[in-house]
């Protein structure tokens, strides 16, 4: 599966630090598992989280979930260090925090190698490079970084993201333009699963791939958000067939609900198709 079919649905940040955390990832239902070095670990740990993450990781068991390891920046005493042992832990990709332009990947790249990037999109600087950005060669995923956004933008919390909404449409046309996958940003508000499931709707409207999650109990809601319902899988398996039958009259559209449908409705119905196979091929039974 490329970057833009793998499932992304949920993508938890777990801190490194943690080994009990780490222990329990092995077990969740997320498509995705974002190593945390940054944010999630105290200053005072940032060494010590290194070697912890990487007996995880060496240890294994993750089974098809995607491992992706955030360092801290490379402007940080302990940026490069982090990028290093990063890729001493074969990750299947490693995140750079606070990108702001393609420089910042390609100084990566120096130190890391060929591994795979990811880049967090969070400061008003990446949201005007995005386009840049999504180009680089190595980037598979964007990554939101709403509430470092918010605050740059100095913003107030609507449940309809307004302010927020610009920079999420930049980021969202930046990865489609270059075909990589973008995840949308943290809920807060862990225990609202109302709020919870409006903002995963919206950002599946949008086209985001996935959510990125700060808590387990956020992950049933993420993934059935960016799941193609029964609904949708059926109306897709009928739009094929109709056009497929239409094709072989000799006529160019077919009608399906008394809706047209053209051969752009039925690209998007075999997408919707290749997503809950592709689904399925990334939900083995969990850990133990």
């Amino acid at each position: 599966m490329t970057a833009t079919t793998r499932p992304l649905r949920s993508v938890l940040y777990i801190p490194g630090s943690k080994p009990r955390a780490l222990d329990k990832a092995r077990g969740l239902a997320c498509d995705a598992v974002i190593f945390d070095l940054e944010d999630a670990v105290s200053p005072e740990e940032k060494v010590a989280a290194r070697e912890t993450l990487a007996e995880a990781l060496a240890t294994g068991g993750y089974g098809a979930r995607m491992r992706v390891v955030r360092i801290n920046g490379l402007d940080t005493e302990w940026g490069v260090d982090d990028a290093r042992a990063a890729a001493a832990m074969k990750p299947d990709a490693i995140l750079l925090p606070k990108v702001g332009s393609p420089a910042d990947l390609e100084a990566l790249t120096e130190i890391v190698g060929d591994i795979p990037l990811w880049a967090m999109m969070e400061t008003p600087g990446a949201m005007l490079n995005a386009a840049a950005i999504a180009g680089h060669r190595q980037l598979q995923a964007m990554v939101m970084g709403t509430n470092d956004l918010a605050k740059d933008l100095q913003t107030r919390f609507r449940p309809d993201r307004l302010p927020l909404i610009t920079g999420l449409g930049l980021c969202l046309l930046a990865a489609k333009a270059h075909g990589v996958a973008i995840i949308d940003g943290v809920y807060n508000a862990f225990k609202d699963d109302d709020g919870l499931q409006s903002e995963c709707q919206q950002g599946r409207d949008m086209g985001f791939d996935g959510k990125t999650l700060i808590h387990p109990a956020q992950l049933d809601i993420a993934n059935a958000a960016f799941t193609p319902s029964e609904d949708e899988a059926a109306l897709a398996r009928r739009q094929i067939d109709a056009y497929e039958e239409a094709q072989a009259a000799g006529q160019g559209v077919a009608v399906v609900d008394g809706k047209i449908v053209e051969n752009l409705h039925v690209a998007t119905a075999r997408e919707t198709l290749a997503k809950l196979a592709a689904i399925a091929a990334m939900s083995p039974e969990p850990s133990p």
